[in-house]
């Protein structure tokens, strides 16, 4: 079985959309202004229309059978309004997560986006964690390390700060995938260098902290093949011996995992060279960030199954690893069809 442990719902109907916009048109006339949740209304119809021809018209292609599947990472804009605004937001994003998986079970598994405000405590996301945990099925949660968009307003995550919900976290067992969202800071570009400067500072976090000292059985999930962790792996294997830290595998390698979202072959090789195989993960985030063809190869540039069938640097067994095992281990409540 191949499981893509990165997956985010970017071609929901309209409707989905409509609804923020208003919230942000709300806003425009009042910076306070207090949102209630409302209704959206899309019909299953919808909803399967939206995925058809795109993700599960990609997974039957690829040879992919099962998504773990959350929100448009871009579209949670947690910089965008206040409390009020992001609980509804997240309330309603995470509802539509839920729907795709009672229409297609097989196909998608839920994680959760949560209701982060700039300065806002995060012991405000313990409830919708809870919630999408325990009552809708979801098996993780995407967690922003930088809710301000780029400003990077809040502490770092090994700071007790994040600590109320880290316990709630390891209460449900349940993994966190490390994930910004768009920057509104002019100097970065979303996807080109917030996000992956983002992997690469949550790690060094991490590093700097007793994060997995404190909670022993936290999983981590860095995204996009860690950003540049991976080819700098010298310089923090130096950094952690400069700061008397105990060696990265001993540190880290028990609580964080990297995804194999990186789109090519070199990177790919790069990656699983540098990391041992049991940290990474199988993820594609297709229709995401980069959705062209390269023009190189002539497939698609985020088709990285494709990448990893053909590394020959990795044995069978540990392809069979990233593709199913770990991402079973690491999600522990992942509950696969017998069918």
């Amino acid at each position: 079985m191949i499981i893509d442990c990165h997956g985010h719902y970017t071609t929901a109907p309209q409707e989905l959309t409509d609804y923020r916009d208003q919230q942000i048109a709300d806003l425009a006339e009042d910076p306070l202004f207090q949102h209630t949740k409302g209704v959206i209304s899309i019909t299953d119809d919808q909803i399967r229309e939206s995925l058809e021809g795109a993700q599960l018209k990609l997974q039957r292609e690829r040879g992919t059978d099962l998504t773990i599947f959350s929100p448009r990472a871009s579209r949670m804009a947690h910089h965008i309004g206040n409390e009020s605004t992001s609980k509804y937001w997240t309330e309603h994003c995470n509802e539509m997560i839920y729907r795709i998986t009672r229409l297609y079970p097989n196909n998608f598994a839920g994680v959760a986006q949560l209701p982060q405000t700039p300065g806002v405590p995060p012991t405000v996301c313990i409830a919708e964690l809870d919630r999408c945990v325990n009552e809708l099925g979801f098996i993780g949660c995407n967690l922003n390390p930088d809710p301000s968009g780029g400003y990077w307003t809040d502490p770092p995550l090994g700071d007790r700060y994040w600590y109320p919900l880290y316990e709630k976290i390891v209460e449900l067992d349940v993994p966190v995938m490390i994930h910004v969202s768009a920057a509104c800071n002019p100097c970065f570009h979303s996807t080109g260098s917030h996000y992956l400067g983002a992997d690469t500072t949550a790690f060094m976090q991490a590093m700097t902290s007793d994060l997995f000292k404190d909670f022993p059985t936290m999983k981590f999930i860095i995204p996009h093949g860690g950003g540049a962790v991976p080819y700098h792996w010298g310089r923090f294997r130096g950094l952690a011996d400069m700061m008397g830290r105990p060696p990265l595998q001993e540190l880290l390698l028990d609580n964080v995992y990297f995804d194999t979202c990186v789109y090519h072959q070199p990177g790919i090789d790069l990656l699983l060279k540098v990391i041992p195989a049991k940290n990474i993960l199988f993820g594609s985030e297709m229709i995401g960030a980069v959705r062209g063809i390269d023009p190189e190869t002539g497939y698609y540039f985020d088709d990285t199954k494709r990448y990893i069938d053909e590394c020959t640097q990795v044995s069978d067994e540990d392809k069979a690893a990233i593709f199913q095992g770990n991402i079973q281990e690491v999600f522990s409540r992942l509950v696969l069809s017998k069918e």
